[in-house]
């Protein structure tokens, strides 16, 4: 029991900081979620397409897929945490 004891305490600090993290983030999500939904994105990636960005910046955000996945994934963790806060619930 000690040793079960011992890993809930652990995870729990461990999921404590990482809900706080999340819940601090909430604000970029929707910036991001925004900047995919409202085209800018898009126009954005047409840009970098046609060499008008320039080369030296950090364009991780441009990747083709790589910001719908991450929203994807935000999504999937929020149904994740859904079921397992209320796992009666139809979701």
């Amino acid at each position: 029991m000690e040793d079960d004891f011992n890993t809930v305490r652990d995870i729990m600090n461990e999921m404590e900081m990482a809900i706080s993290n999340f819940e601090s983030i909430q604000g970029r999500i929707e910036r991001l979620s925004s900047y995919l939904e409202d085209g800018q994105f898009l126009k954005d990636f047409e840009a970098d397409e046609r060499g008008e960005l320039p080369k030296d910046m950090s364009r991780g955000v441009l990747s083709e897929d790589a910001l719908y996945d991450l929203l994807e994934d935000i999504s999937e963790m929020r149904f994740r945490l859904k079921a397992i806060v209320d796992p009666s619930s139809d979701i």
